[in-house]
């Protein structure tokens, strides 16, 4: 690896001060984590590094279909790299669950990055996440996920219905002491033939049509006489995130257990949403940060011209760019975990608490996602001819960001919901107070964040339900870009002057719609900080 990337051998959290500033502020037990931090940014800067390279190119998971004998089983193989690499990151899912933050859970994460094996530890927490605050007589399973060998998996799509829940036909009948789910299928299934365990959405027989209707279950892979309780049709090829098998899962007469209470299994479903849209957005900036790393090595080594790349004047134009979009990414997200963190224990019906978390994952988990591209996308501009070649190591954090504006419900899907959360649960004003606190009085950049969030809030309200829908993607980036703004400005209080630079910078080139200025040219510390690559 050394050959092919300049991130390799570093340690990812002493590299990234975008990170160990926000964290800081978003989280105030970081510092006692702090030799743990460093222990994990050093091992994701070494073998974690060079394993997901290798699972990437060389050695994705395969799926057995039968054994010896015969017998249908339907078992991904993985590499034994990828075994050993997945029990060492595993206690990541655990923090939460043990009295700790979910900050905790989310910085190791970030710093994990790898889409693929960073979704196999999410959907193995998530099925952990409703058994404990709703179904504790499935205790048992939460322990086997969190401390056990036993994998997990979120199945919620359905082929005909796609980001559609309330399209899903999988009927759900009581039958003795479980339920039998049938004409399940589920056609976009991580995690298939890995998982021991999933959580699934299936309709009661005799509840109403919609997503209201969906009720939420448990699906162990073995029933109750050990027998296969579902099949694996087959894995699927993918541009990125190859550590986790994706496939298609079919289900007929599958054993399962209801969590909670029937009726409100849409909302326990959207809440397991909630936490892998935070763990989209963070990871989205953790595959970006990567990018951003080899970038910022490559600008300081590679000439041309007679100059390094870092003292052009159009490559710095970029690498602002490139920083404004993380840190204020990155701001965001840690600001929607925060506000997570909070009020995940709060049940139906919530609270304005949980309104205002719910309403910030959706601005972080879409805005994320579109800097992430971009940014990944500029890393390999900037590498020229080889940041287009597989054989190095930025090409794939671009294929790997492709994802985050797709998994767990693209920008419509977004943009939709937050219009629903809105209009049904007012979710709109707490976030507007959220705002105000971080905003008002603040400066001109601060003020003018507010305003736009307001113009912005106060044009939606006004608008016929089509039109609202028809401007809700347009409305959903300007309120995210006005988070943004307020998450760093709040950090700079104690993260430093930088993140107020940035706040501005990032203000004017994203809601004001103008350029960066020309005297950015000569702050070498926005673009490119010490104690970077």
């Amino acid at each position: 690896m050394e050959w092919i990337s300049y991130a390799y051998g570093k340690n990812h959290y002493e590299a990234d001060p975008e990170l160990r500033d926000l964290l800081r502020h978003f989280w105030p037990g970081a510092g006692e984590r702090e030799a743990e931090l460093l222990a994990w940014g050093a091992y994701m800067g070494r073998e974690v590094y060079e394993a997901a390279y290798h699972i990437d190119q060389d050695a994705g998971p395969e799926l057995v279909m039968h054994d010896l004998d015969g017998n249908r089983v339907d078992r991904v193989r993985l590499s034994p790299v990828q075994r050993e690499v997945l029990k060492r990151l595993r206690p990541i899912v655990r923090p939460p669950y043990e009295g700790g933050s979910w900050h905790h859970h989310f910085a190791l994460g970030y710093l994990l990055a790898d889409g693929g094996l960073y979704c196999i530890l999410t959907i193995t927490h998530q099925v952990a996440y409703p058994i404990h605050k709703y179904a504790p007589g499935l205790a048992s399973w939460k322990e086997r996920v969190l401390y056990g060998e036993a994998f997990g998996a979120t199945w919620m799509t359905e082929i005909q219905g796609g980001s559609d829940l309330g399209a899903n036909r999988t009927v759900a009948r009581r039958e003795g002491e479980v339920w039998r789910l049938y004409g399940g299928d589920k056609y976009f299934a991580s995690g298939a033939g890995l998982a021991d365990v999933a959580l699934v959405t299936a309709r009661p027989e005799g509840a109403p049509p919609g997503p209201k209707g969906l009720a939420l279950f448990l699906l162990p892979r073995l029933d109750r006489e050990g027998r296969l309780n579902y099949r694996v049709r087959r894995l699927k090829r993918k541009s990125g995130t190859r550590a986790v098998p994706s496939g298609e899962v079919e289900l007929e007469g599958s054993e399962a257990y209801l969590i909670g209470r029937a009726e409100e299994g849409i909302y326990y479903t959207l809440e397991t949403l909630t936490v892998s849209r935070l763990a989209n957005a963070i990871a989205a900036m953790g595959i970006s940060a990567k990018a951003l790393l080899e970038t910022r090595e490559r600008v300081r080594r590679r000439q041309s011209f007679g100059r390094f790349l870092a003292d052009h004047p159009l490559v710095r134009y970029d690498l602002l760019d490139l920083s404004v979009r993380q840190a204020g990414g990155l701001a965001l997200a840690l600001a929607a975990v925060e506000a997570f963190d909070r009020a995940w224990h709060e049940r139906p019906p919530y609270g304005e608490a949980y309104h205002l978390a719910r309403f910030l994952s959706h601005l972080a988990k879409n805005r994320t996602a579109e800097h992430s591209a971009e940014i990944t996308r500029l890393a390999m501009e900037l590498f020229g001819g080889l940041g287009f070649l597989e054989e190095y190591a930025v090409a794939r954090w671009h294929r790997e960001s492709l994802i985050t504006p797709i998994w767990e419900g693209p920008s419509n899907i977004q943009a939709l919901d937050l219009l629903e959360a809105m209009q049904k649960k007012g979710a709109h004003r707490p976030f507007l107070a959220w705002l105000e606190a971080r905003l008002k009085g603040r400066g001109e950049e601060a003020e003018g964040a507010l305003a736009a969030a307001r113009k912005t809030l106060d044009r939606l309200a006004a608008l016929e339900p089509e039109a609202a829908q028809f401007s809700a993607k347009t409305a959903l980036r300007r309120l995210a870009d006005a988070a943004a703004v307020a998450g760093l400005l709040e950090a700079s209080a104690t993260a430093g002057p930088r993140y107020r630079e940035l706040a501005g910078l990032y203000a004017r080139r994203f809601l004001l719609g103008e350029d960066y200025p020309p005297e950015a040219l000569g702050a070498r510390a926005l673009y490119l900080p010490e104690g970077g690559a």
